[in-house]
């Protein structure tokens, strides 16, 4: 049986426990085993190395360098990592071994929840397959300092004039990558639970999960429904 482990807390603000609920629901009707924790200490564990999956989800926050050391071994080792929004990527800023791990960090929502669009750069990806080329969505639109070496999925452009000096800048929005043996998975969408009743970005958050624990999913769900229900 594969396993997930799920550690939430942080700030309240992204609804973490409600995050972790949806995951933890989400992931046993696939047939996982799975823990979650609120302490960072959870990822300190030696036992983490045999799990399939670790989902943080811990905006802001503090980790220690020994739970950031072996989180990251544990996905150099094999283990998949996956997640949301500044659950994943605003989470444990003054840890470098952390944000080399994800492939970024959050510096910005300029204009704060607006409308904006989405636009798939790789179609042909699995996790991608069968979305739109690009479609609408309603959230914090994250301005993020980015690995290069990431595999990009989907990007945003920046076209208002909330901060005129990023207008037209295009950013990653979904991207994938690997990390030693180990598959990471992000998406910037999300930023609280009522935002994946979009069908697009629910498929994609659900496809990249399993994409980085190695399990296998459906390439081409029908998107005319959310492929896995928020409430």
């Amino acid at each position: 049986m594969r396993s997930a482990l799920i550690v939430y807390g942080g700030w309240e603000g992204h609804d973490p426990e409600e995050c972790a609920t949806i995951y933890r629901r989400w992931l046993h009707e696939d047939g996982y085993s799975v823990r979650t924790s609120t302490e960072t200490s959870a990822f300190a564990d030696p036992s983490i190395a045999d799990l399939s999956l670790i989902i943080p989800i811990y905006t802001m926050s503090k980790i220690e360098k020994e739970e950031a050391e072996n989180l990251a071994n544990a996905v150099r080792g094999g283990v998949g990592l996956a997640g949301h929004h500044g659950g994943m990527s605003d989470a444990f800023r003054d840890s470098v071994v952390y944000q080399f791990m994800i492939g970024g960090q959050w510096v910005a929502h300029p204009g704060d929840i607006i409308d904006y669009t989405v636009d798939v750069t790789k179609p042909d990806d699995p996790i991608m397959a069968g979305i739109k080329p690009s479609f609408p969505y309603t959230s914090e639109q994250y301005y993020m300092h980015v690995d290069p070496n990431n595999k990009v999925l989907a990007t945003t452009t920046f076209t208002t004039d909330f901060d005129p000096w990023v207008k037209d800048a295009t950013m990653p929005v979904v991207w994938k990558k690997v990390y030693g043996k180990g598959r990471v998975f992000y998406t910037a969408l999300g930023h609280q639970p009522e935002v994946y009743d979009v069908p697009e970005a629910l498929a994609i958050l659900k496809r990249g999960v399993l994409w980085a624990s190695r399990s296998k999913y459906d390439a081409t769900p029908n998107l005319v429904s959310p492929v896995y229900p928020s409430r």
